[in-house]
């Protein structure tokens, strides 16, 4: 679900973020975690996600394991990762523009039958 699955993109990844509305929840805090999910994170689209959600601030550009030493930026990357959730709005795939519209936090990722 992390990609456009329409046949023949080629382009389809990360999705773009249209925000209709955002919620944010309190999760546990957990550094653990967090440094074992790192080096998974495509830091790049993990930042475009964090921009149009409005929870950017204080995220650097580059990241790197170092800073998973410095409790500051654990906490922000933390809140970004775990505790802003999008709960209206849609997924766009970059290359096509199709929108997969996200209600009540859940996509709908369905095709088209012609998109098959």
């Amino acid at each position: 679900m992390l990609s456009c699955h329409i046949k023949n993109v080629r382009n389809g990844y990360p999705f773009l973020i249209e925000v209709v509305k955002v919620s944010e929840h309190e999760a546990d805090f957990d550094p653990d975690f967090l440094k074992h999910i790192f080096p998974r994170i495509n830091w790049p689209a993990f930042l475009q996600g964090a921009q149009s959600l409005g929870c950017r601030e204080g995220l650097p550009e580059e990241a790197s394991e170092s800073m998973l030493e410095d409790e500051g930026f654990l906490k922000r990357f933390h809140h970004a990762l775990l505790e802003v959730f999008l709960e209206e709005g849609s997924l766009v795939c970059p290359e096509t523009g199709r929108k997969f519209p996200v209600t009540k936090g859940i996509p709908n990722m369905l095709l088209n039958e012609d998109e098959c």
